[in-house]
């Protein structure tokens, strides 16, 4: 509980200190008029603490993940959380591509499903697109508010995958290199997803 009460902890000050920051400098440009030098020394600050504010929401995530496969405290478990995605930085990169692009495919696709939903259960059903003079409005509501809920719920699948990946480089590391826990249907899955990318390297070999 103190692990993570301690990473809630880091997160919310890192965000406050973003709200006092973008405050002041609110306040700063108002006073110093039409100063580009300040604006840009601003607007760099704006920019660090943004990044920062990033970096810090990745690497609490990788010591949520550490944490909850070694028991380990919070601090040991985002430094080596942090090791072990430096040590198959390419492994998760790729994990975090592919389910960053699976995730805005179905913010998109439950967005547009619950839009014409509505336009067809307004149409064919309740008939209340009569009642009122466009369905514009009511898309746009029920678009924004139907793609923050698939946010807030499809970021799961984000973290899951961190935290799959996680634990296949932790057995990786336990097992030299060959990953020994889980199903085999996922051993499975990794090996053919190893032999295609060994496939493609030789034929780009024999090409050249």
């Amino acid at each position: 509980m103190g692990s993570l009460a301690l990473g809630s902890f880091i997160i919310g000050l890192i965000r406050f200190i973003k709200i006092v920051f973008i405050y002041a400098a609110r306040a700063a440009a108002k006073s110093g008029g039409d100063n580009k030098l300040t604006e840009m020394i601003l607007k760099c600050g704006l920019c660090y603490i943004s990044c920062l504010e990033k970096v810090t929401d990745y690497i609490n995530e990788c010591a949520y993940a550490y944490m909850a496969i070694s028991g380990e405290n919070f601090c040991m478990s985002a430094w080596n959380g942090f090791l072990l995605n430096i040590k198959h930085i390419m492994k998760f990169s790729f994990a975090n591509l592919i389910a960053s692009v699976f995730i805005f495919l179905g913010k998109v696709g439950i967005t547009v499903g619950n839009v014409f939903s509505l336009i067809f259960i307004m149409k064919t059903i309740t008939g209340d697109d009569k009642e009122i003079s466009s369905l514009l409005g009511p898309c746009i509501v029920v678009g924004c508010f139907t793609y923050f809920t698939s946010t807030v719920f499809l970021g799961l699948f984000d973290t899951a995958v961190l935290s799959l990946m996680t634990s296949l480089a932790i057995d990786m590391d336990m097992n030299n290199g060959t990953p020994q826990y889980g199903p085999p249907t996922f051993h499975d899955s990794i090996q053919k997803i190893e032999k295609s990318n060994q496939d493609f390297k030789n034929s780009r070999k024999k090409g050249n």
